[in-house]
């Protein structure tokens, strides 16, 4: 999890709204980064001076004589001036709950989805892949030895497929965690442009594939056969989509 998705979910961890596996996560950076710390420093004081402190409103002397004199004479004067005086704290409690609850919607309404996290998770697991070189645990482009490769080290069987003949071909594997569990990457190459194919089993309904762009990567996803799939490269789109087509005609 990197500075930015941390700092983002600042808020839910300070109200205890986190998984375990997200606050485990938050507090290791915590631990690194004292930006983040100063943050959650500042929400916190936040969070307890609007559940210490209401503010309270007292009239000065001369104002409180000027209303008094202004207000019918039916009741005596001390009676108003109670009113007077309760109806401007209520109006104050009113005014802070009325704040605290534009503040607390607006940093919910800030928080990422679950989608956009899985999202920046997948961006950020490719470009790691391409910068320390590290794209697969097993290099081979025949499919009976990259599939194997997965036995035991997985609760499932990927499935492999090479399509070499239509321009994609395979070149290897590895594992990678993501969104809480461990996922199977496929890696092939169009062009000299990788592409990670990741994929997990998944309880979701089958869904048609669907195009992505995030920091000048294109993703496309789908659901099939109990699985979920994520396609992620800098190919142009009609190349990623043509590859996930022919993909999907092998199954």
């Amino acid at each position: 999890m990197d500075h930015k998705e941390v700092f983002e979910l600042l808020p839910a961890y300070l109200d205890q709204e986190l998984g375990l596996s997200d606050a485990i996560a938050v507090e290791r950076h915590l631990g690194n980064c004292s930006e983040c710390q100063h943050e959650l420093d500042l929400q916190s004081g936040v969070t307890a001076q609007l559940k210490k402190d209401v503010a309270y409103f007292k009239a000065p002397t001369h104002l409180a004589h000027r209303i008094k004199a202004a207000l019918p004479g039916e009741r005596s004067p001390s009676t108003r001036f109670k009113n007077w005086n309760f109806n401007w704290l209520n109006a104050g409690a009113v005014i802070v709950t009325l704040l605290a609850v534009v503040w607390s919607g607006t940093l919910y309404l800030s928080l990422p989805s679950a989608q956009e996290r899985l999202t920046e998770e997948l961006v950020s697991s490719h470009v790691r892949s391409l910068q320390v070189n590290h794209l697969s645990d097993v290099v081979s482009s025949d499919r009976h030895t990259v599939k194997p490769w997965f036995n035991g080290k997985l609760d499932f069987s990927p499935t492999v497929v090479d399509l070499a003949p239509q321009g994609f071909p395979l070149v290897g594997g590895r594992l990678d965690y993501l969104d809480g569990r461990s996922v199977a990457v496929l890696v092939y190459r169009h062009n000299q442009h990788p592409i990670n194919l990741y994929n997990w089993p998944s309880t979701d309904r089958d869904a048609a594939p669907q195009v992505q762009n995030r920091q000048g990567y294109h993703l496309v996803r789908w659901v099939g056969g109990g699985m979920e799939y994520w396609a992620v490269s800098d190919l142009a789109t009609e190349d990623l989509e043509s590859f996930v087509g022919t993909l999907r005609s092998q199954g």
